[in-house]
C-alpha cells in the first residue's frame, strides 16, 4: 500500500503501486504487507533525527517489523551463468504478515533525481527497491557491498539501471 502524506511534489501513486507488484513478485513476498508513505522534507527529516540521530532530511527510510540477522534472500544460483534471483528459504509469511514500512521523500528524491541524471519517477522506484531491500535485512552500512550488489542485479532486471 502506497500512501501519500505530502503535497509539495505530484505523484503518480498508481504507476508506484504497479511498480511495487512487480517488486513484490519479483522477490516472492507472496501477501506480506509492505506500506510505503510518502512523506515532507520536514516529516522524514525528524524520522531522521528521531531514530538514526542524523540531521536534516534524506530520501528513504526503513522500518522493518522484524529484525533479521541475516538477509533473506540472495542464494547463489546452482546452475553457473544462471541470474534468476531466488528466496534461499521461504520466509514463512503468511497472508497478513507484515514485513514493515517505507518512508521516502518525494521532495529529496527529486532533487535527487535531477543530480544523478536520472527521471524522477525511475528514482522512486529505486527507493521503494532499496526500501524493501532493507525490511528483508540488508544494510549497505555494514554488509561489505551485498546489498548493493543484489540492488544493483535487481534494478538491472527491472529496467532502472
Amino acid at each position: 500500500m502506497i500512501l501519500n502524506r505530502q503535497r509539495s511534489v505530484r505523484v503518480s501513486v498508481r504507476a508506484l503501486e504497479t511498480f511495487l507488484q512487480r517488486v513484490r513478485r519479483e522477490l516472492r513476498l507472496g501477501e506480506a504487507e509492505i506500506t510505503i508513505c510518502l512523506v515532507s522534507d520536514a516529516e522524514i527529516a525528524g524520522m531522521n533525527e528521531r531514530f538514526r540521530k542524523k540531521a536534516g532530511p534524506t530520501d528513504v527510510l526503513s522500518f522493518p517489523t522484524v529484525k533479521r540477522l541475516k538477509p533473506v534472500m540472495a542464494d547463489k544460483p546452482k546452475i553457473p551463468g544462471h541470474t534468476r534471483l531466488r528466496l534461499r528459504v521461504s520466509l514463512g509469511l503468511v497472508s497478513g504478515d507484515v514485513l514493515g514500512e517505507i518512508a521516502i521523500a518525494p521532495a529529496v528524491a527529486q532533487r535527487n533525481a535531477k543530480s544523478y541524471g536520472r527521471k524522477f519517477a525511475a528514482e522512486l522506484k529505486i527507493l521503494i527497491l532499496h526500501g524493501i531491500l532493507h525490511l528483508l535485512g540488508y544494510d549497505h552500512e555494514a554488509d561489505r557491498g551485498e546489498m548493493y550488489r543484489m540492488e544493483y542485479r535487481l534494478r538491472r532486471r527491472l529496467g532502472l539501471a
